[in-house]
């Protein structure tokens, strides 16, 4: 056999190297225009044409702002047009007043309560409209949070403030089992009586 003959007869090294890199190439760019494709169909990842996510829950409103869920005024009363001043929060704060009063035995005591309340919050309306909603639940669990409070406890203002939170979280706790959310800031005694 000549030296011609060997020559070519023997593969080049080269070529086999350059076809398996063109065709893992070929192979990326095939994954990467699918996975494009699916990112801008929505299908994964969100993409461009993904409808935007509404923020969960009741939004703060400013103060002036618009709020989309007000409850209308009632029957027999007058709509009054709200002017807020420069000076502290940023946002509009809101009051729902609980209509009837709270009367409970004290904890461990022969004493009773009796509570006027209202509640506040600096979200849009639904937190108004879940806490009318829910008013059973609600009281059930205010009366439960009384129950549960010391006659030391009511007369002193630290432990005023204690039922206060411990109301406010009661309140939290009952919308965000019925409605995913709850809302309030602050619980306010409208009167307070002990006997």
């Amino acid at each position: 056999m000549s030296d011609e003959d060997k020559e070519t007869k023997k593969p080049k090294k080269g070529k086999g190297l350059v076809t398996k890199l063109l065709f893992g190439l070929v192979l990326l760019g095939a994954g990467g225009g699918g996975a494009f494709g699916l990112m801008a169909a929505g299908v994964i990842g969100g993409g461009a044409h993904a409808e935007k996510e509404e923020p969960k829950g009741p939004q703060l409103v400013l103060k002036g702002e618009e709020d989309p869920y007000a409850m209308p005024a009632g029957k027999g009363e007058e709509e009054v047009a709200l002017v807020y001043g420069e000076g502290g929060s940023k946002y509009r704060t809101a009051y729902y007043d609980f209509g009837d009063d709270f009367t409970s035995n004290l904890k461990d005591s022969d004493a009773l309560v009796q509570v006027s309340l209202a509640a506040s919050t600096q979200r849009d309306g639904r937190v108004l409209m879940w806490l009318k909603e829910h008013q059973t639940a609600l009281r059930s669990r205010i009366l439960v949070e009384l129950a549960n409070t010391s006659e030391d406890e009511v007369f002193t203002p630290e432990g005023k403030d204690a039922l206060q939170k411990r109301l406010t979280k009661a309140i939290n706790d009952v919308l965000t089992a019925r409605e995913g959310f709850g809302g309030v800031d602050q619980v306010y005694f409208r009167s307070f009586i002990v006997q």
